[in-house]
């Protein structure tokens, strides 16, 4: 499920998203164009996530960023965190990527 709050702006990814859930997050992702100042994207729920997310992250990335925002994204999990890097979005301009933090031992 992706949510959107507004202040701060909030883009938050939790459980499975596919693209059979594309077409479920698109109000929020809408919403999130819109988004004033930093955008932070919080993956720290996220369990899975296929490209198709990964490439409507990096379109709402790339308006922030004309718009003169940044994207922070962080709590990515290490698959997740791989996706992102095979997809490319950890090198967009505008694009700060810091992954989960580790679970203490």
């Amino acid at each position: 499920m992706v949510s959107f709050s507004e202040h701060p702006a909030v883009l938050r990814c939790t459980g499975d998203e596919d693209r059979s859930t594309q077409s479920l997050r698109r109000q929020a992702l809408s919403r999130a164009l819109h988004a004033e100042g930093p955008l932070v994207v919080d993956l720290n729920e996220l369990a899975f996530a296929d490209p198709s997310l990964m490439v409507d992250l990096a379109m709402v990335s790339r308006r922030v960023r004309h718009a003169g925002g940044i994207v922070h994204i962080h709590g990515a999990q290490p698959q997740i965190l791989r996706l992102i890097e095979l997809v490319g979005l950890h090198r967009l301009p505008g694009v700060v990527v810091e992954p989960a933090a580790p679970l203490p031992a």
